[in-house]
């Protein structure tokens, strides 16, 4: 009769295949995004992004025209949507690593439950770039954003380069991230003042 496998055991085999699943994801994302993003029309649309202003958690006003000169990635999620909880910790370790370089990302919850939710979400998973609540304006703009997570990386000078819907592997997006701060700087994205008003 064989043994039955202590609790620390289980847990310890169970790290090891999500650590494991973790890796594939990664490997498969790094040597298929370019025929998955053909496949699925994930390609760079070079329309000018929408306008807004909206307020982040912290009580900071942060606009369109704030971000100008940076690249963004403006995510639309929720917190009861898997997919958007798998790719946050990679957004985050690509926010830690190219923050300094002009890269920034702007999580915009779509929770119907209040910014409470939202809050202690965040905090317990330490998402440190910017959060703000959506609005049904700003939502609109980006076409609804009717399917979570859905992501729009946007240039230094303000175009939509990439739409992704669904989860946007950390890999792809540290590469397509690397190519945009690659770009050189056209003289009309010098970042303007940080004073906004945010819409309610």
């Amino acid at each position: 009769m064989s043994p039955v496998p202590s609790r620390a055991r289980f847990r310890a085999v169970l790290r090891f295949e999500t650590l494991a699943w973790i890796a594939v994801a990664a490997f498969l994302g790094y040597r298929i995004w370019p025929q998955v993003a053909a496949a699925f029309g994930v390609a760079s649309a070079n329309a000018a992004a929408p306008d807004f202003q909206l307020t982040t958690l912290d009580g900071r006003a942060i606009s369109s025209d704030q971000l100008r000169g940076s690249v963004v990635l403006v995510n639309f999620w929720a917190t009861w949507c898997p997919p958007c909880r798998v790719e946050m910790p990679g957004f985050q370790a690509v926010y830690d690593r190219r923050k300094d370089q002009g890269f920034v990302v702007l999580g915009i919850s779509t929770d119907a439950g209040g910014r409470e939710t939202v809050e202690r979400f965040v905090a317990e998973r330490q998402i440190t770039y910017p959060v703000a609540m959506a609005s049904g304006s700003v939502a609109q703009r980006f076409g609804g954003a009717n399917v979570l997570p859905t992501s729009f990386l946007i240039d230094r000078e303000g175009r939509i380069r990439h739409e992704v819907r669904g989860i946007f592997v950390s890999v792809a997006l540290e590469q397509a991230v690397d190519r945009l701060l690659a770009e050189p700087r056209s003289r009309k994205t010098a970042v303007p003042s940080t004073s906004s008003r945010a819409v309610p």
